[in-house]
């Protein structure tokens, strides 16, 4: 406030010079409010342009109620309205200049440009966003040096949304020439569809039980892994590592995975971390003057906002910290994650609105409604699908996908200006897809019946290998930290449980048979169609705790752990069968999926296929490793 409203009596001042007047301070004041009301008015229309969902996360108000006035304030309007502000308060300045130079007022003159700059600079160096450069050399490195590695991730990004998948829409053209060079697999499983348990099977090559993270909900003293992560094994082969991420990538620097470098937000399931964000009607004046450089070095908690991407800023930031990696003979491990196809899906323009409806007047025209409370996001996860306008967010959810194909476009065009995509490794993946009640619920992690949770996109590029199209085997994501070893010739760890797909992408034909496995996650609340005899735990705000105050980690209160773990549907999937274990009071429920005639996973098969799903339950119970606590019910 006191910045915008120095600005308006800065202007109110090379008004009054230019005119001749007398000072008032009473204008002066008129002046100051008329700065704050001024730059408030600029930054709200800006960002219901162009990021609207930031505005609804920090929105106690309809925000169908600006409706009217998004429809008005069209960019080029926007650009029009900042030109006439930025000519008029040049013609101003000239005009104050002149007259203070006439009168001999050197030292005022001098001020006066001073306060200019000064204002200038400050609003300059907030919005630098500078797209980065090709690198003008490349190191030299020998012939036997190993590629670098990059890794491009969106939390909750579906498989399906491929266009080599046959999605409806033609959502993924970047994406899909990488996997045309390359390899696609088409249905890679994720062990558990939540992101801290998922993020770190996928860099540990081991299962959750081993690593011992099964949910988004960890005290401090379990953030040290266990095991070492992909950055800890290539850095003691030479590489330098990194990882850059927005709201949902915390996890990357909360857990031990050991980069050189991070830009990540702090733990977004801390409890003084969501206090320091501040009551909503404070965060959202807030949130328009820092969702730039000065918020994410001053106000990280505003900066990284949960449930609002900063998608073309992380993709920028990538670009040009690969440039910077590149500048030397040693190779690079980059991991670089975006939030953008999370929940409430809240694009930037003009992805949000490049397949709504035009027409659609609802609350969810620019992101999902009613996901910014905890309390209200709790009751919407239990709602039923008649509560959603579900043809709007899917909508939406395809406008976030073409983003970040897009941002993935982008990255590979500056990997080939820059002369790298010969020698580097490329993945695209994600942490686990979506469900879309398709079987009762939406979310990630909630139902294991399905695939649109457990099976993500991974598509991989090496350098010297021919493209393999489209693998419809089986593989897993604790596959591809020694899939990536073995194409960057380092040694796999025996600790290793994924096992190495790198023939398959070198163009070998040849089929794993691998079992896919995967558990849900933590319910927040009872889902729609759960079974009547499920076993079930109280919701999200009775399970957890705040054991140490000074950290503030929100953690599982230790009476309920057990039956959490108790409570998890599992499934295992071989080839084309599917087995989805569900516990109840007393036993479990069984029931047995042909996915090549029933994708949607409708038709219970058990009854006629009793002996596969035997072999397939046992192989289950080993991977649980709960036999002895097991009942059995057949439905």
């Amino acid at each position: 406030m006191l910045f915008t409203g120095s600005a308006g009596v800065l202007l109110y001042h090379m008004l009054n010079v230019s005119l001749g007047g007398e000072w008032s301070g009473g204008l002066a004041t008129f002046a100051a409010v008329l700065g704050i009301l001024g730059a408030v008015m600029l930054q709200f229309i800006r960002k219901l342009r162009f990021n609207p969902g930031l505005l609804a996360a920090s929105m106690h108000y309809r925000i169908s109620r600006f409706y009217g006035l998004w429809r008005w304030v069209t960019p080029e309007r926007i650009y029009l309205m900042q030109f006439v502000c930025v000519f008029a308060t040049l013609l101003l300045l000239i005009a104050a200049s002149w007259q203070l130079a006439k009168q001999n007022q050197i030292a005022d003159l001098i001020a006066l440009w001073a306060a200019a700059l000064f204002f200038t600079g400050t609003v300059t160096w907030a919005a630098w966003l500078p797209e980065a450069r090709p690198i003008r050399r490349i190191s030299q490195r020998a012939d036997n040096a190993p590629p670098n590695i990059l890794m491009i991730g969106s939390d909750t990004l579906r498989a399906d949304r491929l266009g080599m998948l046959g999605y409806r829409r033609a959502l993924t053209p970047n994406i899909d020439q990488l996997a045309e060079q390359g390899v696609l697999f088409a249905n890679c499983y994720v062990p558990c569809a939540r992101t801290a348990p998922s993020l770190i099977s996928l860099m540990t090559g081991t299962w959750p039980h081993t690593h011992g993270i099964r949910d988004n909900f960890n005290a401090d003293d379990v953030t040290r892994l266990k095991v070492d992560a992909l950055p800890h094994m290539l850095k003691a082969q030479g590489y330098r590592t990194a990882a850059i991420s927005d709201w949902c990538g915390g996890d990357m620097g909360k857990f031990s995975f050991g980069f050189d470098y991070t830009d990540l937000p702090e733990d977004q399931w801390n409890l003084k971390y969501l206090i320091r964000q501040g009551p909503k009607d404070l965060r959202l004046f807030v949130s328009l003057f820092t969702h730039n450089l000065l918020g994410r070095l001053l106000l990280p908690e505003i900066y990284y906002l949960g449930g609002v991407p900063l998608t073309e800023p992380i993709g920028k930031h990538a670009r040009r910290l690969v440039s910077r990696l590149a500048d030397s003979a040693q190779p690079f491990f980059l991991n670089v994650f975006y939030s953008t196809t999370h929940p409430p899906f809240a694009s930037e323009w003009p992805w949000y609105a490049r397949f709504s409806d035009p027409a659609y007047d609802g609350e969810s025209k620019f992101a999902m409604a009613r996901l910014t409370d905890p309390f209200e996001i709790i009751r919407r996860q239990g709602a039923p699908k008649e509560e959603f306008d579900l043809d709007q967010i899917i909508d939406l959810y395809d406008g976030c996908v073409a983003e970040f194909d897009d941002e993935v476009g982008k990255m590979l065009r500056h990997l080939d200006e820059c002369g790298l995509a010969s020698n580097t490794i490329v993945v695209v993946y994600s942490d686990h897809g979506m469900e879309f009640f398709e079987h009762d619920t939406w979310g990630q992690g909630n139902s294991a019946v399905g695939d649109f949770s457990a099976r993500i996109p991974l598509i991989i590029r090496a350098p010297l290998t021919h493209s393999s199209g489209i693998q419809q085997q089986i593989v897993r994501s604790v596959d591809i930290v020694p899939t990536l070893l073995e194409l960057a010739g380092i040694a796999i760890p025996g600790t290793m449980e994924g096992v190495s797909l790198a023939a398959i992408v070198r163009g070998e034909k040849i089929d794993l048979g691998l079992p896919a496995f995967n558990e849900t996650g933590i319910w927040i609340t009872d889902l729609p169609g759960m079974h009547e005899d499920h076993l079930r735990y109280a919701n999200l705000l009775e399970l957890l705790e705040v054991p140490d105050k000074a950290s503030g980690a929100l953690v599982i209160k230790p009476q309920y752990r057990d039956i959490v773990l108790e409570a998890k549907d599992r499934m295992i999937r071989i080839g084309r069968w599917k087995l989805v274990y569900q516990p109840v009071v007393g036993g479990a429920l069984y029931k047995l999926f042909d996915l090549e005639t029933d994708p949607a996973c409708q038709h219970n098969r058990i009854a006629d296929k009793a002996e596969l799903a035997e072999a397939m339950k046992q192989q289950l119970l080993a991977w649980v490793g709960r036999n002895a606590k097991v009942g059995e019910c057949l439905d």
